[in-house]
């Protein structure tokens, strides 16, 4: 890994700047004046601060998101849409600052970033014309002159909780929802990447969202959480971020009456059987594995190949992760960029010590890079047990653990073993086996042969421990809805 562009880096800290909350149409420093520390994960020093949110503040928050809510449900379905379109342009317009904040305090590499904010821009457009499509129904009656009719309504203001790997995907996604159907929202975004999720609200606001729809607080996450939800304003709650979490989350919401959407932690299975494309599996799924540096909820983290195929692939795999261009995410030539915090690089090295103190062998890297920022080795594992840590639990980061499988049915119950249930892969030749893998897949989505996932109109969400609820598709902003029935008789 090079060191760091000292003309980049200066660049880079010097458009980047404090966050302030966002609460009532207005940017605002924390009532308390707290603050909390932004780090470059490239250098591993602090570049500026984030407002630590005060109850005072939750509480403006909260009054605000009520007046919003008062207000927005009211503006027609068609106006909204054209709002939303406006800040959707306005996130490609601002695509390139945008993405140069984000990897400036995330540190993927910056053409991710950049693909991060474009495709942010593609999920408002999306959701905008979702929130006019909101469609009830007229019911056929049992008698005459009676009029039953269901009818779709916001349900109310949301709380939203979002994780710092995506810094921008996450939030838009649920932003985008809670708008187009009507309703406010406080954004609970991530204190270590919190200024590119503010220029995505600052979008919004531009585009002419009124005052009280759009709130942001920063702070201490458990303390937020806690007293949003246990709020009579909030009426719904969505949240990104580890099961156990999550788990906590939910309960919290069951306690309140409150709905929730759950996009949880995952371990997907990546089968290559032995009649796929080899090559081309092993290069595709390398791809994925090491993008963003492995800390991708839906990222392929137990690759599983027949037997047949298992030393080709493993050549071309490691290949691939040996001839990665490691460094900052400025760096035009970076492939991966650092891990998002120094306790992910703490992570990677137990989840690698514990791996070959029962036996797996490392193919290559394995370490972390210097002692400057938070750079690890993409990593290739094998002969790992299955009592080995990285095969039971998310790895969140670039280490790749292989192993070959015999049957159909080993596999499976190998692919099916675990509690979690957000993403699955597979690849072969065999139509007949693509169907049969598909099917038996105890996941929410499944790619084959390519990788489809988080496109705006399709379905992104997960099953088992990793939770419940669409957060893509047609189905993502029903949970932004509430369900009315009018019957009524005429006089």
């Amino acid at each position: 890994m090079d060191r760091i562009d000292p003309k980049l880096l200066a660049a880079a800290q010097a458009t980047y700047t404090d966050t302030h909350l966002f609460i009532d149409g207005a940017w605002v420093a924390g009532s308390g004046g707290r603050t909390l520390p932004v780090v470059d994960p490239a250098t591993g020093e602090q570049i500026a601060t984030v407002a630590r949110a005060e109850i005072a503040d939750l509480d403006r928050a909260l009054a605000a998101a009520a007046r919003g809510f008062a207000t927005w449900r009211k503006v027609p379905a068609f106006d909204r849409y054209k709002v939303m379109r406006k800040a959707a342009d306005l996130v490609r317009e601002r695509a390139e600052g945008i993405a140069r904040l984000m990897t400036t305090e995330q540190g993927k590499p910056l053409a991710e970033a950049k693909l991060e904010t474009l495709a942010a821009a593609d999920l408002i457009d999306w959701f905008a014309e979702e929130g006019r499509r909101a469609y009830g129904r007229v019911v056929p009656p049992r008698a005459d002159g009676v009029q039953q009719v269901v009818i779709k309504e916001p349900v109310g203001p949301v709380a939203a909780f979002t994780p710092w790997n995506f810094p921008i995907n996450q939030v838009v996604r649920k932003l985008s929802a809670a708008v187009a159907t009507g309703c406010s929202i406080i954004v609970k975004a991530p204190e270590e990447t919190p200024a590119s999720p503010a220029q995505l609200i600052q979008a919004f606001i531009d585009a002419g969202v009124p005052p009280g729809v759009i709130n942001l607080v920063y702070g201490v996450p458990a303390e937020i959480s806690e007293y949003l939800i246990a709020s009579p304003i909030i009426r719904k709650i969505t949240f990104t971020g580890s099961t156990p979490v999550g788990k906590h989350l939910a309960a919290l919401a069951g306690t309140h009456m409150k709905r929730s959407t759950m996009e949880l932690g995952g371990h997907a299975p990546a089968i290559v059987f032995d009649d796929a494309d080899i090559e081309r599996a092993a290069k595709l799924l390398a791809g994925a594995k090491f993008r963003n540096a492995g800390q991708v909820c839906v990222s392929p983290t137990r690759f599983l190949v027949q037997e047949k195929a298992y030393g080709r692939f493993l050549e071309v795999f490691t290949q691939v992760a040996q001839g990665l261009k490691v460094g900052p995410g400025l760096e035009p030539a970076s492939q991966m960029g650092p891990l998002a915090n120094a306790r992910r690089v703490a992570a990677m090295e137990r989840i690698v010590e514990d791996a070959v103190s029962k036996g797996a062998k490392v193919a290559t890297g394995g370490k972390r890079i210097g002692s400057r920022g938070n750079f690890f080795e993409p990593t290739v594992l094998t002969d790992v047990p299955m009592n080995a840590r990285i095969m039971n639990d998310e790895p969140f980061g670039p280490v790749a653990p292989i192993a070959p499988f015999k049957d159909f049915d080993a596999v499976v119950a190998e692919a099916n073993r675990l509690p979690w249930g957000l993403a699955a892969y597979a690849y072969t030749s065999s139509l007949k086996t693509a169907n049969a893998i598909g099917a038996a897949f105890e996941s929410g989505m499944v790619a084959i042969n390519h990788h489809g996932l988080a496109l705006p109109e399709i379905h992104f969400g997960g099953v088992k421990d990793s939770g419940y609820g669409s957060e893509g598709g047609a189905d993502a902003i029903e949970a932004y809805l509430n369900t009315k029935l009018i019957t009524q008789v005429g006089v």
